[in-house]
């Protein structure tokens, strides 16, 4: 395939072209900021001669901050299906969410130490150029934890009595101290614990729309998909989101092709992806990185 590589540090743009030149691939051109990428891609496109791949840093002039991603977002939007490969040194950011909106495939977010796992990088750049999704395993283990986390906290704040104790039926603090709940001597209702007025709650306003869901709204459909798979359909989309075909699957799982076969039926089944849409892998890979990142 043919390449673009685009990272300002020298050592590591040089060692990663000739890995992937003794892989027997071609690389095209070599950029070390982001506005060398852009106008490399376009001068590449316009000679009919765009590249199969671009691998950028994250980092990179002229601020040294994301400008790499900037330039893929760009570059994805400018030529649309152009397989690009982000390499990042951070697990955690908001990069992912921002390189995935709106895509529907070709996009590979990697952290830097993955480039090291030769038969594994290369694997993932097959796997993007051939229009799949391949986010690092060890990102995709922060997200989960990270939704994990979300989750117990949520469940925290909604009974929050829950981590200091229950109130007895008057209100107070329960009976566990051996005597009667305390109460209040008789006199003037206090303003600040007055009930509320006859119109509360306010009416609702149904004049407009409620603002459209998001693709990290728990509520959006596809995500309550994602809550009714089983913990052993979600460890397979998992690593799909890893670019494992369902034969590696059943290999990492050490469970038979069939069974794997059976859990991606019903991951599509649950996330509303019927036989006939269109690179359904691509998509449930999408719905859960979207929803977690």
């Amino acid at each position: 395939m043919r390449i673009l590589l685009a990272d300002d540090a020298a050592l590591l743009r040089e060692g990663l072209a000739g890995l992937l030149t003794a892989a027997g691939h071609e690389v095209v051109a070599q950029v070390a900021d982001a506005d060398a990428l852009r106008t490399e891609v376009a001068r590449l496109a316009a000679a009919g001669e765009p590249p199969d791949v671009v691998v950028t840093d994250v980092r990179m002039p002229p601020t040294r901050t994301d400008d790499g991603l900037r330039a893929a977002v760009d570059l994805r939007a400018a030529h649309p299906g152009l397989p690009v490969v982000v390499l990042s040194a951070y697990v955690a950011g908001p990069y992912l969410g921002e390189l995935l909106e709106g895509v529907d495939g070709a996009v590979g977010y990697l952290l830097k130490e993955r480039v090291g796992r030769v038969s594994d990088f290369l694997r993932s750049l097959d796997v993007v150029v051939s229009g799949g999704i391949v986010i690092d395993p060890e990102v995709l283990t922060h997200l989960m934890t990270s939704a994990a986390g979300a989750i117990g906290a949520g469940a925290a704040m909604a009974d929050p009595m829950n981590r200091t104790g229950a109130l007895d039926a008057s209100g107070g603090p329960g009976a566990s101290g051996g005597g009667p709940a305390a109460s209040a001597p008789a006199g003037p209702q206090n303003p600040r614990c007055s009930p509320p007025p006859q119109d509360w709650p306010p009416p609702q306003d149904w004049s407009s729309p409620p603002p459209p869901q998001s693709s990290q709204d728990p509520r959006h459909p596809q995500n309550r998909g994602l809550e009714r798979l089983t913990p052993r359909e979600t460890e397979v989309l998992t690593l799909m989101a890893e670019g494992l075909s369902n034969g590696r699957i059943a290999q990492r799982l050490m469970v038979s092709d069939g069974a794997v076969a059976k859990h991606v039926a019903n991951i599509f089944l649950k996330l509303d992806l019927p036989p006939g849409e269109e690179n359904r892998r691509v998509r449930a890979v999408l719905v859960w990185v979207r929803a977690h990142a």
